[in-house]
């Protein structure tokens, strides 16, 4: 006479196993949090952008940049747009 079935000792009801496992997933869920990390460079740009440290000579070259741009009068150097360019196409046309 068998009293026990090899196969069911310590066994669980299929349903109990799912409602665990579901439980177990929602405590995971709950503890988890979000975090967001800055590096320091970040911090120290956000810093001098709040102090007002803006380099003065660079916000009147882009202010005059955008002037020229939306005049139609910006006109581009094409010597100095190969010079910078040619590196890249130079090391692509490599691989």
């Amino acid at each position: 006479m068998k009293i026990n079935e090899t196969g069911r000792i310590n066994a669980m009801n299929p349903y109990q196993r799912s409602t665990e496992s579901q439980r177990q997933e929602q405590m995971k869920k709950s503890t988890r949090k979000d975090e967001v990390s800055i590096s320091d460079e970040a911090i120290k740009l956000l810093q001098a952008q709040n102090s007002g440290k803006i380099d003065t000579e660079r916000a009147n070259k882009i202010e005059s940049l955008k002037q020229q741009v939306s005049a139609g009068t910006y006109q581009v150097d094409a010597a100095k747009l190969a010079e910078t360019l040619a590196p890249y196409f130079k090391q692509s046309s490599e691989n």
